[in-house]
């Protein structure tokens, strides 16, 4: 049965947030969201440039942001007039990797590169003129075996000029910040370790999956940490490298952030009306949001102590949560980050007091319902060397769209029903309980008019003397 409903919003803020707005949640199927379009993906150094090399190589420093060691050549060595310089991959099993920054789970990667036999003098004619093997992977997807393009008219001692093809690599990413991998597959123990297959100009793109929004904030998912391209068993040493005032920055990813209502629930008491006239009367409310994240609930889920270098102001406790805000820098940190994005204070925890009046129809219940207005950020916290990076989900209360307050009527339950018609607390007349009242005390008795103490009589004895 429909029942009636009037609705009272309580506003906490006026700005909208700039993001989509989640459909409510229930048990009903969510809204149905537009298909998400190929995004860029960040990959870091991709044209190999950094740090800044001397001469034409090879060198073998260490590459920023990658892993492994390898030949390095020059933009001129290389046969390249991009700027970007190529990289050798020497025998097999050496590899080059790199996480692909911000792609999540089930999404789909594609990545551009080319590659090109070796341009090292020490190749001789036989080594490259039918090209050179090497193999491509992403996490979750499956080993491509590739074959570079031949360089016939080769001579050892003279440098190529390379010989470089387009290739593209799709998967589906099987993990959060999939690993991406080149591989030599040089097996000959003769060939020289300049003389490998090469890489260059590496790009990503991704169609991440669809958001979901019917994830519940209390099951925000597992954080994770890693530095660089190595994932940590735990998250304590990333977040003790954010431990302190100007550590870390906190980078939202605004594509997976939102804001929504949750579920209602009932605030205060249900007044019910067993009587035959209409009640009104005036009731205080009082009600309280706190905010959740991943990072606390990864810790749960192990059944470990959640450390003190990981305590958001999350705990659900004001006072503790208010002094986890004073003295907590990733608390600061993120709510900076998300006031510069989103040009708002961020907000922890809310509450608020107010009268409701109620105005109850014979045979109808009054009750109050809220469904709080919050909002889900998710991000990663990064040191300033980038080499930890922290992932975590926060939902709290938002300051962008106002709370409902939902004042509802109707009828009575069968239960209530049944509250309502059950009898007035009795006792029994032990005699005479069916026999008619058998007299009057009306008029029989006489009360004497009380006399104060020490009060004169109204008699006096005179003597006749």
């Amino acid at each position: 049965m429909n029942r009636s409903l009037s609705s009272a919003f309580a506003v906490f803020g006026a700005a909208g947030l700039l993001l989509p707005v989640a459909s409510p949640s229930s048990a009903s199927a969510p809204a149905a969201q537009a298909a998400p379009s190929e995004q860029a993906v960040s990959v870091l150094n991709g044209d190999f440039a950094d740090p800044v090399m001397r001469g034409d190589g090879p060198t073998t420093v260490g590459i920023d942001f990658w892993t492994g060691l390898n030949q390095r050549y020059s933009p001129t060595a290389s046969g390249r007039t991009d700027g970007s310089h190529g990289v050798a991959l020497q025998k097999d099993g050496n590899t080059l990797q790199q996480r692909l920054r911000g792609v999540r789970a089930g999404a789909k990667v594609t990545v551009t590169y080319e590659d090109s036999p070796a341009v090292s003098k020490e190749c001789t004619g036989e080594q490259v003129v039918n090209g050179q093997p090497y193999a491509v992977t992403g996490s979750g997807g499956s080993v491509r075996e590739v074959t570079t393009a031949g360089d016939p008219d080769r001579t050892k001692g003279t440098p190529g000029t390379g010989q470089w093809t387009g290739r593209s690599y799709e998967f589906t990413a099987g993990e959060n910040e999939p690993l991406l991998t080149f591989t030599s597959r040089i097996t000959d123990s003769r060939t020289h370790v300049t003389c490998s297959p090469m890489i260059a100009r590496i790009r990503a793109v991704e169609v991440p999956q669809a958001l979901d929004k019917t994830v519940d904030k209390t099951a925000l998912g597992t954080s994770e940490a890693y530095k660089g391209n190595d994932r940590e068993s735990t998250l304590h040493n990333a977040a003790a490298a954010c431990n302190g005032e100007n550590s870390c920055t906190f980078r939202p990813d605004t594509r997976m952030s939102f804001r929504y209502y949750d579920r209602a629930r009932v605030v205060g008491e249900a007044y019910i009306n067993c009587t035959r006239n209409t009640l009104e009367h005036s009731r205080l409310l009082s009600y309280s949001e706190r905010s959740h994240d991943s990072i606390a609930q990864t810790y749960a889920a192990a059944n470990l102590p959640l450390n003190e270098v990981a305590k958001l102001p999350t705990s659900g406790v004001r006072a503790e949560d208010e002094k986890r805000i004073k003295e907590r820098p990733m608390a600061t940190q993120f709510a900076l980050a998300y006031e510069r994005g989103w040009q708002r204070p961020w907000q922890w925890f809310s509450s608020d007091e107010r009268t409701v009046v109620e105005r109850i129809q014979p045979g109808e219940v009054s009750w109050v319902e809220l469904q709080p207005s919050r909002e889900r950020v998710e991000g990663w916290f990064v040191s300033k060397k980038d080499d930890y990076r922290l992932h975590a989900v926060i939902d709290a209360p938002s300051r962008a769209v106002p709370d409902r307050l939902l004042q509802r009527t109707g009828p009575m339950s069968e239960a209530e029903k049944q509250r309502c018609a059950a009898a007035r607390p009795m006792t029994t007349t032990p005699v005479g309980a069916d026999a008619p009242a058998s007299t009057s005390d009306k008029g029989l008795l006489k009360t004497s008019a009380p006399t104060a103490n020490a009060a004169r009589s109204v008699h006096r004895s005179m003597s006749l003397n």
